[in-house]
């Protein structure tokens, strides 16, 4: 895939945009303060634009330091299997190289079937028998 099709910028969406994003892949209704909070919470962020339409976006949250946890890479359905999370994924990584230094974590929970794009980046499934389960729990 061509990168330079899409325009992608190390900057926040807007609100509006990010709520859309995560109702066109089927996460649910999110509050707009929650959900503006939560961006400007975040350590890194990046989207990815077809001409001016948000079509991907990442983050990361934690605490800069120790824990980093990719968060909401989103790309659009109609967009999927274009390149366009590998865009996001790269960026993703290349702030970790220099953010995330040894003896840091970097977490992630994958959607159910995207793991396997995710092993492309060196991440690993958390099998219970190793390290533990991964855990979540929803408020």
């Amino acid at each position: 895939m061509n990168s330079d099709k899409y325009d992608f910028k190390l900057e926040s969406p807007l609100v509006e945009e990010f709520l859309n994003l995560r109702n066109k892949v089927g996460w649910g209704e999110l509050e707009f303060n929650l959900a503006q909070t939560s961006l400007n919470n975040s350590l890194f962020h990046v989207t990815v634009r077809d001409k001016s339409v948000l079509i991907g976006m990442g983050r990361i949250v934690g605490d800069g330091a120790m824990y980093f946890y990719i968060q909401d890479v989103i790309v659009d359905p109609s967009y999927q299997g274009t390149g366009v999370g590998s865009i996001l994924m790269d960026q993703i990584e290349n702030y970790l190289s220099v953010a995330a230094q040894k003896g840091s974590t970097v977490g992630l929970l994958a959607a159910k079937g995207k793991e396997d794009f995710y092993i492309r980046y060196d991440y690993m499934l958390r099998p219970s028998n190793t390290l533990g389960s991964g855990m979540c729990k929803f408020v």
